[in-house]
Order: C-alpha cells, then structure tokens, then sequence
C-alpha cells in the first residue's frame, strides 16, 4: 500500500469517525428530548395519582365535588389509559415521545368528555333520596347501591362513596339512619318525602 493509499485510507476512516461522531449527538440530543417529555409526564401523573388520593380519605362526601365521588366510567377509563401511556413510555424510550404525547392528550381528552356528562347528571345524594322514596321499610346501604347500579347502570360508585352520601344526607336532615342488630339502615325522611329533590 503505498502511502497516497495510507492518507485516503485513513482520510475515509476520519470521515466516517466525525459523520458518527455527529450522528451520536443527534441522537443524544433527540433522546434528551424525549427524556424531558417523559419526565413532565411523570410529574402530571403524580399529581393526579396525589390528588385522587387525597380524595379516597375524605371522610365527608358532602364536601366532595360530585363528579371525584361518583366517578364515571369514562373517566376512570381515561385514568386507566393515562397510566398505561406512562408504563409503556418508560419502555418506548427509544421511540417516538410524540406518539406518547398525543396518547396522552387523547386520554386527557376522554377525562374532559367524561367530566363534561357528568355536570349534567342528578347527584348521586338525590338518586340514593329517590330510590330510598320508592321503599317503605329501611334499606341497607349495600341494597341501595346494588339497586342504583341495575337501574343507573352509567354511575358505579364505590360502597364507600354510598355511605359516606347517605350519612352526608342524613347530616342534612333529608334520610334518617336505623340501627337494626348490627346493621344500619336508611329510611327518607318524612317532612322531605313530599319534596323529591331536597336540599342539593
């Protein structure tokens, strides 16, 4: 080899190094990038993960707004989707942090549509008033829910959301509680038996 061939060699080899030198730094600026993304994501997700905690504990549902108590499905649909875009984002670190934004947005969007149904649904504290106006004997929270659910089969709130409604009603005066053995029941209130809806 002679030594023109060595210095056109070596020239391509050099080349070659600074062409990947410079291809790494692309992609470590594009992967910083998605890095960022990723992280702000994050962040969203605990503050709604602190949030929805922060509500479970209320003891008082009164003081809940109605659609956290009474979650609708869409809503915990997008939740659900909203975290699965986090878990597979981790993963997809490599891939497109576009296609986990507009995921995301999507959820947020399906979040949005579920709080929007829900302004214009009764409160739950007035569906639990009506089922309980249709009985003449106390019922147990646990069969007021199960009713609720066979005939509002759009609302599912949790056991616990129904008590903490139905104490929050008999705190206003509208139901009043029974104790019977050891379980409690629930029966309307008769001085608001002739108002259907009460007190919001």
């Amino acid at each position: 080899m002679t030594s023109r061939q060595a210095a056109t060699l070596q020239a391509r080899y050099v080349e070659q190094a600074a062409s990947d030198l410079d291809e790494n730094r692309r992609r470590q600026r594009e992967l910083a990038e998605k890095i960022a993304v990723l992280k702000q994501e994050e962040a969203l997700l605990a503050d709604i993960l602190r949030l929805a905690e922060q509500y479970e504990g209320f003891a008082d549902a009164s003081r809940l707004p109605e659609q956290l108590s009474d979650e609708p499905a869409g809503a915990a649909r997008a939740r659900t989707a909203t975290r699965g875009t986090a878990a597979r984002g981790g993963a997809k670190s490599r891939g497109s942090a576009k296609g986990t934004a507009k995921s995301t947005a999507k959820a947020k969007g399906t979040a949005k549509a579920g709080a929007k149904d829900t302004s214009h649904r009764p409160l739950l504290g007035d569906l639990l008033a009506d089922l309980l106006a249709g009985h003449d004997e106390p019922r147990q929270a646990q069969e007021l829910r199960d009713e609720l659910l066979v005939k509002h089969p759009d609302r599912n709130p949790t056991p616990q959301v129904v008590r903490n409604t139905l104490e929050s009603l008999v705190a206003k005066g509208r139901i009043r509680r029974h104790k019977q053995q050891r379980s409690v029941m629930y029966t309307l209130d008769d001085t608001h038996a002739a108002v259907p809806g009460g007190e919001g």
